[in-house]
């Protein structure tokens, strides 16, 4: 098949979140099955030279955008068997930053969902399947539907798109979105573009996709529910049948402890003093106490309420009174730097925290940590626990989306389990838990191995999300049965009526 995925970010190139992972590594799978797999990014000043240097201009073109006709470049570099496409202009993307605080989003992404489209006849390329991730590209499958459709070449593509995070939308105002993207006023109703009086570019997606998907079951469950569906829970439901919930992977060679580079010393599930090579060296380089004994909190990841991070400032005072050492690392809200610089100060040789996005020390808190602590209010899917897992630390999870899908808990009667959970969103649910899994850790060393060679044995790769994904771009061209055929129709001439939750 032909595809081609949109996106505002993708590692190795640019990066601010999971997101990026998951382009990133899904794109090259899909490409060694023998697909012929394309992405497309903005060509954003932060893209690194040496991937700069390796690009060739394909084409240019203007892009008109209400009153304005603007620049748009393509650039391109082949790599892991990937075509990788970089939209160039440098009043948009050339900034400091890859996401602003609200000013002229809406314009630099709907710019850049009109560009992709605009660009495919010029660079000979029709994908069968645009898949489009998270509300940057979300106007993506809206202008497919409205704008383009009725052309020949548009009209035989399909369109999948993908929630990475329910609670980032895109909204703004409906006669600025209306300007630059030539929406008429009938388009702006209830059922199809309208939200809550604003312009939703996530919105957009979910009304005009062919399929939808998000990236855990569970988080696919929890999003039809008020709780967890910020709103388009009602959208959610309307079009559950079209919504799959497909699991994200890691990059198993990246995050390998026999072979990664950045890590003081290698080990694996079968021998794991490396391990503890690995723990000493991380005590040292940030500070704290060396002492074998003492088991590790680390914690890798977005300072937010979201991480759970209101539970641990709840009851960290309880936490440091158990025998243990705290690392985070990650970057947010001033509340959790103004916590974890405290208690670096309170803790002296016990707590050690790091506010900056530094790719090899998470490796080395993945690889020298014990224990993973990753109290998310939601969680689409996560990754941090997968690689910390693949590391043999042990994850303490809250039971939601992914987390809950790759997380077991132990279970002392049955031996099964891979890590500790707790379900109500509990500052002292969260303690009991950690104080249980120090338990293990101290006085049960038999348990605690186990667990730790069942989640280094744990298949996180990507070749089966890849074969669930591939199942369901295959399904869009399937032929229709006389009943689907028939709702479509009845669709077709009566919108559905988006039940939405004041």
């Amino acid at each position: 098949m032909n595809i081609l995925f949109t996106a505002s970010e993708a590692v190795p190139f640019v990066k601010t979140g999971g997101l990026a992972d998951v382009v990133g590594a899904l794109a090259p799978v899909l490409a060694k099955e023998g697909h012929d797999v394309r992405v497309i990014i903005p060509d954003f000043s932060a893209i690194p030279q040496e991937y700069v240097s390796q690009m060739s201009h394909v084409c240019d073109f203007e892009i008109q955008l209400g009153w304005r006709r603007q620049y748009c470049g393509i650039e391109k570099l082949e790599k892991d068997g990937v075509t990788w496409y970089f939209m160039d202009n440098k009043y948009y993307f050339g900034r400091p930053y890859i996401y602003g605080m609200g000013g002229d989003e809406y314009e630099r992404f709907g710019f850049f969902c009109r560009g992709v489209l605009n660009m495919l006849p010029l660079i000979g390329f029709r994908p069968d399947v645009i898949h489009s991730h998270d509300w940057q590209s979300g106007m993506i499958p809206a202008l497919l539907k409205i704008q383009y459709a009725h052309l020949p070449f548009y009209a035989p593509i399909k369109s999948v798109f993908t929630i990475h995070n329910l609670q980032y939308q895109g909204i703004f105002g409906i006669r600025e979105v209306q300007d630059i993207l030539g929406l008429g006023d009938s388009l702006w109703t209830e059922d199809q573009l309208e939200c809550f009086g604003c312009a939703n570019f996530m919105k957009a997606a979910l009304v005009y996709a062919d399929m939808i998907t998000t990236v855990s079951p569970s988080y696919a469950e929890e999003i039809q529910t008020a709780y967890y569906g910020e709103r388009l829970d009602g959208l959610l439901r309307a079009r559950k049948t079209d919504l799959h919930g497909v699991l994200n992977g890691i990059d198993m060679d990246e995050y390998n402890p026999q072979t990664d580079p950045i890590i003081a010393e290698h080990f694996n599930f079968e021998d794991l003093q490396g391990k503890a090579a690995c723990k000493k060296a991380l005590q040292e380089e940030l500070g704290l106490d060396v002492n074998p004994d003492i088991p590790i909190i680390g914690m890798v990841g977005r300072l937010s309420n979201q991480k759970g991070l209101d539970l641990v400032d709840y009851v960290i005072a309880d936490i440091m009174r158990q025998e243990v050492q705290l690392v985070v690392l990650g970057m947010g809200e001033g509340r959790y730097f103004n916590l974890f610089s405290w208690a670096e100060g309170e803790y002296k040789g016990r707590v050690a925290a790091r506010f900056t996005m530094d790719h090899n020390l998470a490796h080395k808190i993945y690889a020298g940590a014990d224990i993973f602590l990753m109290p998310s209010q939601f969680e689409p899917c996560g990754l941090s626990q997968m690689i910390a897992m693949r590391y043999g630390t042990i994850p303490i999870v809250r039971e939601t989306g992914g987390l809950r899908d790759t997380v077991l808990s132990y279970n002392e009667f049955s031996g099964e389990g891979n890590g500790f959970t707790f379900f109500n969103y509990n500052a002292h649910d969260m303690l009991h838990v950690i104080e249980r899994s120090i338990g293990y850790y101290n006085n049960r060393r038999d348990i605690w191995n186990t667990l730790q060679q069942r989640g280094m044995k744990g298949d996180y790769s990507w070749a089966h999300s890849a074969k669930e994904y591939m199942n369901l771009y295959q399904s869009l061209f399937e032929p229709k049965t006389e009943e689907t055929a028939e709702a479509g129709e009845s669709n077709e001439k009566n919108p559905v009526v988006v039940e939405f939750n004041e």
